[in-house]
């Protein structure tokens, strides 16, 4: 029996905070005391056509809230939840659903749709409410256009909630035929067509076997292309936004109609709005990267057999697609160089032509250059900023000879239009351009580099010039040394940028103190190019760095200085410390990597420690992950001396590992674990029962973001090394969680999902790291005898993954040397068992035989240590 909420509801948005916080109370204990009748008193004021506007829109807010939730973890819980509720009070509350599809208040309807398809979500996968599909159908006969609007919306909520395996075919047949009808040409209604549209962008991840039938797929093609050319601006946004999900998802069945849909695409990028225009640049930008996907896995070596063939679409289309792209270029917005989130035609298009570069590499310099010579030296602004951006934006994906002859006459031309150009976007866009050739054709990897000894210091010298620039040009400028500097990074003895290397330290600090910093990520860029150049620093000017640390030091400590501040300048402080705990790990990681300079800058490593314990005392996540970072660096670089500082880190350390809202800051702690095994040893010791415990419960825990867990197994076997024989009091925890997951891993289907199988193998990698590190520990024990009853489970897990013929090269490593640690460590004692292992023969071999020089490596060693524990 629903109950009266409306008034609830109401005093829920009410304007006076007593009255809404008493309404809100209410409500939550509404919900808790009777689930079911909040429930379904929510649906029913939902429904109802009589109850204010206000008070149907919360309930169905409300209503959706109780479905779904963002953490995977609450997700399960509210799923769960809905499941275990009776049967007709499920049963009413949806009718209730059905019935607001059919309101005349628009609003009411739209949520109605969403909540339906969370339901969905939720029930069709246990095969429940399976007459939904068929009342929805029958509602899309319905005379009433807005009935027949909304329940096109909620198909497409529902093509979006479920998966393509939930529905039959049939009623993907139906649900298509429905939206296809609701997008003709001959439908009237434009919310309906609209609808319809809409739906079937989230609908064609159904249509497999739809674009597999020739008529089919000729008839959606030409319902979506006839949308493209609606009076309805919405409608032809739509239809766009379909034609590039079309050409990502079935790029193998563009082929007959490409020659039509690049002269609707043309049409809309010259003459149409600009949302429509947006999309119709984005199917080309989309094209691109599938024709790169498919170029880079396969090498351009296509056979009859391959499966999905590279059509050349772009290179056929290069002659017309690449002047209707540099047109769009002069097409900019005023401010759009103050803007951080501009995005606009001229910007999409010259994002599509680098997109294009790269598919085509040389084939697009001699359709572009004609176009950079007529317009870079124009008066109109517009001409030079369009010719500046088309030079920079074809300079990755051309080969290296092809550019360097243009760069070399431009770069001259770039610097003085840097230092004289009196408009700001030809300058912004001159100092990124100059960014992408630092980026792309300097380095030691090139046989001939654009940068020599004698254009070096002019080079640095215009740049050093615009960081005193307005905010975005200097942002650019701070971009074009970050890729200057990268350049010399593999520099042993001397870096073109040692002369000038105290001034280009000195002017970016500098920038870090300008007034307008926070403006255009100016601030940021400063910091992150010092800790290029720092990075990239040879030994000359290891003093000049050393020098560095009390400066940031005393920055971080200033930081500090102001407590009562706004929250929007607390915010501020907290983005520095974030940044200058960053700048302190880089210069740590440099100064310890070699012996002079690490006892020097040591010397700090009290003040230092104390500094990022007391950035620990903020609320920033982003500076607790730079500050973790910075003393993991610390303490890889302290090594043993680092013990003198634990009593006081380990709150943190522990607090870190407890983080699981923000869990970069947890997987972060979980590396600085790592670190501070290798630096401690088996002075780690005193602090791994408290480590270990955390380190269970996160993995036991369902609220802790998945990717973390694989880091904690390899955490496991850090510790093992760090502690050696200590570490058997958490074998009897340890091991049976490594063979839980072990067994999970394998079992897992991936299927084609990317991210699955990325994710598998990471946990797959971690849970043999594990096990590697449990055996070395264990090394030349007395006790190794008690891993004894694990070792028949390892072996069945390398057995497994061999046999299962889907683990990447970096599994296949781990896992090798897993078989060679196990022979090693437990020697003749395991020898039976390695014998009757599968992959002591045949993974052995097929891993000596790798073109992969690690993994045969790994091979050679694991062969010695397997025939020495079988010869006995």
């Amino acid at each position: 029996m629903a109950m009266e909420v409306t008034q609830i509801l109401l005093n829920a948005q009410a304007v006076d905070g007593t009255v809404r916080k008493h309404a809100e109370e209410n409500l939550k204990q509404f919900q808790e005391q009777n689930l079911p009748i909040f429930l379904l008193s929510l649906a029913g004021e939902l429904a109802n056509d009589e109850k204010p506007a206000e008070s149907r829109k919360l309930a169905g807010l409300i209503l959706k809230n109780a479905l779904d939730a963002k953490e995977h973890h609450r997700k399960i819980e509210l799923m769960q939840r809905w499941l275990s509720l009776d049967q007709p009070v499920k049963a009413q509350i949806k009718a209730f659903l059905l019935k607001t599809l059919t309101s005349p208040a628009l609003d009411a309807r739209s949520t109605a749709s969403q909540v339906i398809a969370k339901v969905a979500g939720i029930e069709l996968p246990h095969k429940q409410w399976p007459e939904l599909i068929e009342a929805l159908l029958s509602n899309t006969h319905q005379v009433v256009a807005h009935t027949k609007q909304a329940t096109l919306e909620t198909l497409g909520y529902i093509c979006e909630e479920v998966s393509s395996e939930v529905i039959d075919q049939s009623e993907v047949n139906k649900i298509l035929t429905a939206v296809v009808q609701g997008m003709n040409a001959s439908e009237s209604n434009n919310d309906v067509r609209l609808a319809a549209t809409r739906a079937l962008y989230n609908a064609l991840g159904f249509a497999q076997a739809n674009f597999s039938n020739d008529m089919e797929r000729d008839y959606i093609m030409r319902v979506v292309c006839e949308a493209t050319i609606s009076p309805e601006l919405r409608i032809r946004q739509a239809a766009f936004e379909c034609l590039v999900a079309i050409s990502s998802t079935y790029y193998e069945k563009l082929a007959p109609y490409i020659h039509d849909i690049f002269n609707i695409t043309a049409k809309a990028i010259k003459e149409d709005e600009e949302p429509v225009a947006l999309q119709a640049i984005e199917f080309w930008s989309s094209i691109c990267d599938e024709e790169t996907d498919i170029l880079e896995e396969y090498g351009g070596d296509f056979t009859g057999d391959s499966d999905i063939p590279c059509f050349n679409f772009v290179k056929q289309a290069l002659p017309a697609l690449v002047p209707l792209l540099l047109e769009t270029l002069q097409k900019q917005e005023e401010d759009q160089d103050q803007d951080e989130g501009a995005w606009n035609i001229a910007m999409a298009g010259g994002t599509c032509l680098g997109l294009v570069a790269r598919t085509v590499c040389d084939d697009i310099v001699p359709l572009v250059m004609p176009f950079i010579e007529e317009n870079i030296t124009k008066p109109d602004w517009r001409q030079r900023e369009a010719a500046t951006y088309a030079f920079g934006s074809i300079l990755e994906g051309p080969s290296a000879d092809k550019l360097m002859p243009l760069v070399n006459v431009g770069l001259n031309f770039m610097l003085n239009a840097l230092m004289t150009d009196p408009n700001n976007h030809v300058k912004d866009t001159t100092a990124w351009t100059l960014g992408r050739i630092f980026e792309f054709l300097h380095g030691s990897t090139l046989d001939t580099t654009v940068i020599t000894a004698a254009n070096c210091q002019q080079i640095i010298k215009v740049l050093l010039h615009s960081m005193n620039d307005v905010p975005n040009v200097a942002e650019k400028a701070c971009g074009a040394l970050y890729f200057l500097a990268q350049g010399y990074e593999d520099a042993e003895l001397s870096s073109p940028l040692t002369p000038n290397f105290q001034d280009i330290i000195q002017a970016l600090l500098n920038m870090t103190h300008r007034p307008d910093a926070g403006e255009s990520r100016l601030r940021t860029a400063a910091y992150e190019t010092l800790n290029e150049v720092v990075r990239c620093s040879t030994d000359e000017t290891a003093s000049m760095v050393l020098h560095l640390v009390p400066v940031i030091m005393n920055e971080l400590n200033q930081t500090f200085a102001a407590p009562n501040i706004s929250s929007e300048e607390r915010e501020r402080q907290n983005e520095l410390q974030g940044l200058l705990c960053g700048c302190l790990q880089v210069i740590i990681q440099k100064l310890g990597s070699s012996e002079p300079t690490r006892s020097l800058f040591l010397q700090t490593a009290d003040q230092m420690m104390t500094l990022f314990l007391r950035v620990f005392g903020s609320k920033s996540a982003t500076a607790h992950e730079e500050a973790m970072l910075a003393i993991g660096s610390l303490a890889y670089s302290a090594g043993p001396d680092f013990a003198k500082y634990m009593q006081d880190f380990y709150r943190y350390l522990e607090m870190g590992l407890q983080d699981f809202e923000d869990y970069r800051v947890c997987a972060i702690t979980v590396g600085v674990v790592e670190d501070l095994c290798r630096a401690l040893e088996g002075n780690i010791l005193p602090y791994c029962d408290g480590i270990m415990t955390q380190l269970l419960k996160n993995l036991s825990s369902n609220q802790l973001h998945r990717s973390v867990k694989p880091p904690i197994f390899s955490c496991f076997g850090d510790i093992a090394l760090a502690i050696g024989e200590n570490f058997e009091k958490y074998l009897v925890y340890a091991m049976p969680m490594l063979q839980g997951a072990a067994e999970l891993s394998v079992r897992t289907s991936t299927d084609d999902d990317e991210d699955m199988i990325e994710y598998t193998n990471t946990l797959r990698n971690g849970i043999l790291e594990a096990y590697s590190g449990i055996f070395q520990g264990f090394k030349g024990s007395t006790k190794i005898q008690l891993l004894m009853p694990y070792a028949p489970h390892v072996l069945q897990f390398v057995d497994s993954l061999f046999m299962g013929k889907d683990m990447d090269e970096h599994v296949s490593k781990t896992a090798i040397g897993v078989l060679g640690d196990l022979a090693d460590t437990l020697g003749s004692t395991a020898g039976p068992l390695i014998q009757q292992s599968v992959s002591s023969r045949d993974f052995l071999n097929e891993c000596l035989s790798s073109d992969d020089h690690l993994i045969k490596e790994s091979a050679e060693w694991a062969k010695l240590a397997i025939n020495k524990a079988i010869s006995f």
